[in-house]
Formats: structure tokens, sequence, C-alpha cells
């Protein structure tokens, strides 16, 4: 019988991860595949899609208008809405020091939207329809495709 070689101590670099010496042994899966990403990461993908379409034409325009992204709408309404269920979307204007802004919804259009497909048409829709508010034309004129059913 052989003798065992003597283990490693800490301080010469060997973790262990746990009492078996193991750990994770990779991701479950891949970051390249679109199943890692989160839906939340998906909707931000589609709103940000939809805003780089519209910029294209839009672009001086919109210079200076920032987009986002909230789970939920506040509960408060803003002074100038009329309150009609739970808004998908919202713009607040230029205020002095503050540039205008367009705000999307996540939670109150997943809720609307049947399907990815449903969630991309309901995203471009919500967009349009505020850029088209903030810029004072109607939304078929921001985006010929657009279709207002919702």
């Amino acid at each position: 019988m052989r003798p065992r070689p003597p283990a490693p101590s800490p301080a010469e670099g060997v973790r262990r991860r746990d009492r078996r010496g193991r750990g994770l042994r990779g991701p479950l899966m891949p970051a390249s595949l679109p199943a890692a990403r989160t839906r939340a990461e998906h909707f931000d993908d589609l709103v940000v899609a939809t805003v780089v379409r519209i910029e294209r034409t839009w672009s001086r325009q919109l210079a200076g208008t920032e987009f986002a992204v909230e789970d939920v709408p506040p509960s408060d309404p803003a002074p100038w809405e009329h309150r009609r269920g739970v808004p998908m979307g919202r713009y607040f204007p230029s205020d002095g020091a503050l540039a205008a802004r367009i705000v999307v919804y996540r939670r109150p259009v997943e809720e609307r939207a049947h399907d990815r497909d449903d969630l991309a048409e309901l995203v471009r829709t919500v967009v349009v329809e505020q850029v088209a508010h903030m810029l004072g034309r109607d939304p078929e004129e921001i985006d010929p495709g657009y279709v207002g059913d919702w």
C-alpha cells in the first residue's frame, strides 16, 4: 500500500467548495440561449428595440428624451390624467432640470398580453402612443404600422 501524499494546506491556494470538494459545475443554461434572460430583461429589450426604431425617423424631436421601464405605476395619477384603469405608460413633460421622460409599466403591459408576439406589439403600441402624445401628433404619423385597438 502506498502512502497518500499530504493534503495541500489552505494557504497553498486549494479551495474546497463544499464538504465533498465539489460545487456548482456550471450554469444551468448558457447565457447565449434566449431562455437565460429574465422576463424583465426581455421586456427591456422590446422597449429599446421600439425606441431605436422610432428614433430613426424622429431623432431630432426626441433628443434629450429619457425612456424608462418601471414595474408598476404609482398609485397617484398625474394631474393631467383621467384615471380609467391602470396605465401602461406615461409621459412626463420636461420640468426645468429634468428632461422629458416616457415610462412604460412592465406589469400592466404583461398582464394584457396573451403571448410573446402580443407583448411585442403591445409594447410598440404603448411607446408609439406616448411619443405621439409628447410630440402632439397622431400615432399613425409616428409609426405607420400603428394598431391602436388595445
